[in-house]
Formats: C-alpha cells, structure tokens, sequence
C-alpha cells in the first residue's frame, strides 16, 4: 500500500481519572472512574469484569508522568493524536479541565491533540425507566457572547503547533450535534476569530451514531460527520449468546442481549461500506455494567485477535482517500467505565496495541 494513503488514527480521550470537586460533592471524596472500574462484577457465564489496568496501573492524571506514558503507549499502536473530551457547559462553566489544561501550559506531553466538545447536561442516572435521571449540571448554550468566550479560553490550544489539523484547519468535534443551539452561528463566529488571530479556521466533524436521515444532515451542515456504528450493531435480529444464556435477558433488563464481538465487526464494516463519506469509528471492546450493570449495553469475547481483523479491514476499506483525510477515530483511549479502552490489562497486557502496530507495519511498513 502507497505512503499517501497511510491512515490518521486518533483516539478519544477521556481527562476523568482524578479528584474534582464536583465529583466529590456528586458522588464520594476522591471519587475518579476507578471506583466503577474495580467494583465491576461478571453479570453472566463468561462474562469478563473487572477490567484492571496493567502497564499503567490505577494512574492519577495529574501526574504529567503518567500522561507521558500514555503517550509512549500511543505511538506505540501507531496513534497519531489524543481527541479529548471537552466539557464547556455555558457561562464559563467547565468541568474535568485541568488535564488538558496542564498539557496545553506544559508543552507535555510533545503528542498531537484535538477537541470534542461534549455538549450535554450532566446527570446521575438511575438506569430506571421507573426513576428519573439527576441532573447535576445543566448544559446552556447563552448566545453570541459565549460562543466569543469559549473561543478565546481555549485559543492557546489552538495556537499549539501540536493540535491536528485537516488540510490547514483545525480538527473540532461535537458530541450532540443536535443539541439545541444555532451551529451554523457558532461555526460563522469561531471560524472569523480564527482567522482575525492568525489560523485557517475550524474542520468541524458531527459525533453520529448513523442513521441514513442523520448522518446525511450532519454532512450538510458539517465539515465531516464521525460514525460509531455500535448502538446500531445493537439493533435489529441476531443470535444471543448460547452459552451464556441470554435468550430471556432483553425481557428480563429491558436492553438489548450482549452482543458478540464478531457480530459487531462484520455489521460495523457493512454500516462503513453504507456511509463511506464519513469518518470511522472503531471499538476495540465496550461494556458499560460497570456504571449501569444489567442495563448495560455488551460486547462479548473481544480479543486480540478480533480486534485486529476488524482494524484492519477498516483501513483497507478507507485506504483510497488521500492522507490528510484518511482520518480513523477509536473510542476510545481509555474509557475504562465503559469497558472501552486500549490501554493494557491484566488479560491481554499491551496485545491491542501491538496488534495495531502489526497492521501498521504490514500496510505501510
């Protein structure tokens, strides 16, 4: 396979794993995603919880250490950029900042970035259709003034020669693009304070879970629209999971069966191949039970090896497009409360890092 048609791998990032004050308050002093994580327990047959954490261990992101050596681990699989996970929630407001913050400030770790924008209302959810969700923090959107503001706080990282760009311009995301508030408002306003400070403007791409209807309007009002087929995969008829004997749980938990890995890959290269505009974006593994238990949503039997199969079919499939857009997303990097992650473990050590690095070297050497 030719140089140019190399792959741009990013993955998300989520800036959670220390100590805030809202958490404390919200939920336990010192509370991080760890305490899901290790308090996970298996729900069926063959059912693998917890997720540890090997290499890294149960880090604290504080420490510009640990932030350098997930880093290391990036380059490692071939990862081109972290795409964090950015809450501005109107006003001023933001929430789990300072990791971003400290890497902006510090010049470290000397590894790409760019920004998703999580746009949404913060809650405590019950996991109960019976009993309401919390809400802990309001997600608003005041107008004008504030679309200004969020601009210019996070300008510096705009500036930083380390954030990803896509043919000159700067690589931004919105998780809900169809939250309420006028983007092509705040799309006009960001893209003429880029250019006033010196830059070429925003490549702005729509977080989509696909549909036909959305994904096509995301491409109308959207530079590019990230596809993360999973919850797609999810639907529709398929075989439960024999051994575990899952026949009755969608009845019993009111959510859909544990899917296994190998049916999510084969549907999400069909869902690829239906919407080839779009940017990919694979899982490498998800399970949610250890935020939401039998209402959680399950990929069963992850492996290694799967996981290799399915990341390369996806680069082969985009390898036509030139360099600058062959852009692959991954969610993520280490959402480790949603069973979500690349990060080693204690059953498969670094083998889904070292799988991408074997892809990698074998398409582009």
């Amino acid at each position: 396979m030719e140089n140019h048609n190399k792959a741009r791998v990013i993955a998300f990032y989520l800036p959670q794993f220390y100590p805030t004050p809202e958490n404390d308050k919200w939920w336990r002093p010192g509370f991080t995603e760890w305490h899901n994580v290790v308090q996970a327990k298996p729900l069926y047959k063959g059912h693998y919880q917890p997720h540890l954490p090997a290499d890294l261990g149960f880090y604290d992101l504080r420490l510009p250490e640990t932030r350098e050596a997930q880093a290391n681990l990036a380059r490692e699989a071939g990862i081109e950029g972290f795409c964090y996970w950015h809450y501005w929630l109107g006003g001023g407001r933001r929430l789990l900042d300072r990791v971003f913050r400290e890497v902006v400030e510090s010049g470290k770790p000397d590894f790409p970035f760019c920004l998703c924008w999580a746009n949404h209302s913060w809650y405590a959810k019950a996991w109960d259709p019976n009993i309401p969700d919390r809400l802990l923090m309001e997600q608003t959107f005041p107008g004008k003034q504030d679309y200004i503001d969020h601009f210019y706080a996070m300008l510096p990282a705009f500036k930083d020669k380390r954030y990803i760009r896509v043919n000159g311009k700067l690589l931004f995301g919105i998780f809900q693009p169809f939250q309420k508030f006028d983007f092509a408002e705040f799309a006009t306003i960001w893209n003429e304070l880029a250019e006033k400070e010196g830059l070429n403007g925003f490549h702005f791409f729509a977080y989509s879970h696909g549909t036909d209807y959305f994904v096509k309007t995301y491409q109308q009002l959207y530079n590019a629209a990230v596809f993360d087929p999973i919850f797609g995969c999810f639907d529709g008829d398929y075989i439960p999971l024999k051994e575990s004997k899952m026949n009755d749980w969608k009845m019993h938990h009111n959510i859909a069966a544990p899917l296994d890995y190998q049916i999510y890959a084969d549907r999400t290269i069909e869902f690829f191949k239906r919407f080839p505009f779009c940017y990919p974006c694979l899982n490498p593994n998800y399970d949610h039970s250890p935020r939401s238990k039998y209402k959680a949503r399950i990929l069963h039997n992850s492996t290694p090896d799967k996981w290799e199969n399915l990341y390369r079919l996806t680069l082969e499939l985009f390898s036509y497009r030139p360099q600058e857009e062959n852009i692959v997303f991954i969610k993520s990097w280490n959402e480790w409360g949603e069973g979500n992650y690349l990060e080693p473990d204690m059953e498969y050590g670094k083998q889904y890092i070292k799988r991408m690095a074997k892809v990698n070297k074998e398409l582009y050497g």
